[in-house]
């Protein structure tokens, strides 16, 4: 495991099968129980921008991203929407680890229901904000769908939107019409897979607000439970993270205003320094990403603990 010296965790690797890496999180193969396989996600402090993995990590964003994750799933399996691939936040057993790996893979892992992943990200948007307003100054619409005139940057859309995206293995996922994805993956699904975006987006920028937090988008993966074969099944499941930090936009409610950028419980507060460096020329959004000075991994860990606070006080 490589570790830096303030004790962050910028990656893993255990003496488990099938590792692969995501931007954020390191994945194994478990052995399978009696319902059927399963993996270990372990939430790492790397993080990502622009499609780039940053050489810095933030330290302890790996458990802040598991712990937000973790009450969100409690939260959603209490209105029942859908079922999640969560089995446990408890470290499982792992043969030929000391005590210090296992100190630092504490509050990181989730062991879940392995899934065959639907290729399609789900976008809710309930405002007017990143990649959607820059399609919307120049179209007026957002990911085809028409939005009304004369809306600000972050404005509150009428009612949220569905957009879909590709999901890419490398570089940008990319937008797509509800018609496309729907070509690529089955309208039937598409359909249930929009309508269950839908109500969970519902039922979180609910929850948020109703604790000083707005939820401007989000993205969900969905995937279909293996059986002990090996084979899907029909169990629709909501799989990986689900409403942290690095998948959702997070504004404070209090001195929010629309027809400017907002500040925010996630990385936006990185990118607006990356931004800083590609004005300069001293980046050009291609790897590898500069090091991130002190100031700016001190920030951007704040940010997603107010989240954690603010969202599941403990």
């Amino acid at each position: 495991m490589r570790t830096t010296t303030d004790d962050s965790v910028f990656e893993t690797h255990l003496p488990l099968a099938g590792r692969r890496a995501g931007k954020v999180r390191d994945i194994y193969d478990l052995p399978p129980d009696d319902a059927g396989p399963r993996i270990l996600l372990v939430a790492s402090d790397r993080i990502s921008a622009f499609d780039v993995v940053m050489p810095t990590p933030i330290p302890g964003k790996g458990r802040v991203l598991t712990a937000i994750a973790a009450g969100w799933f409690e939260l959603l399996r209490s209105h029942m929407v859908v079922k999640d691939h969560l089995l446990s936040t408890d470290l499982p057993s792992i043969p030929r680890i000391d005590e210090t790996l296992r100190t630092a893979l504490g509050g990181r892992t989730m062991t879940c229901r392995a899934a065959r992943v639907i290729p399609i990200e789900c976008v809710a948007r309930g405002y007017l904000a990143g990649s959607g307003w820059t399609e919307y100054q120049s179209s007026g619409r957002v990911c085809g769908v028409e939005i009304p005139p004369g809306l600000a940057q972050c404005a509150r859309l009428p009612s949220p939107i569905f957009s879909p995206a590709t999901k890419a293995v490398e570089g940008h996922d990319e937008n797509i019409s509800f018609e496309h994805a729907s070509k690529l993956v089955g309208v039937e699904l598409m359909r249930r897979l929009r309508d269950l975006t839908m109500r969970i987006y519902a039922i979180a920028a609910s929850y948020a607000l109703d604790r000083g937090v707005i939820l401007a988008d989000t993205k969900f993966e969905f995937g279909f439970a293996l059986d002990r074969d090996g084979s899907p099944t029909d169990d629709l499941m909501i799989v990986d993270e689900v409403l942290t930090p690095d998948s959702s936009r997070y504004w404070p409610h209090a001195g929010y205003l629309p027809g400017r950028d907002q500040p925010s419980f996630d990385k936006q507060f990185l990118r607006n320094w990356l931004l800083k460096m590609v004005d300069c020329r001293s980046w050009d959004k291609t790897p590898p990403g500069p090091e991130i000075p002190s100031d700016i991994v001190a920030g951007t860990l704040a940010r997603y603990e107010d989240a954690l606070r603010m969202l599941f006080p403990r």
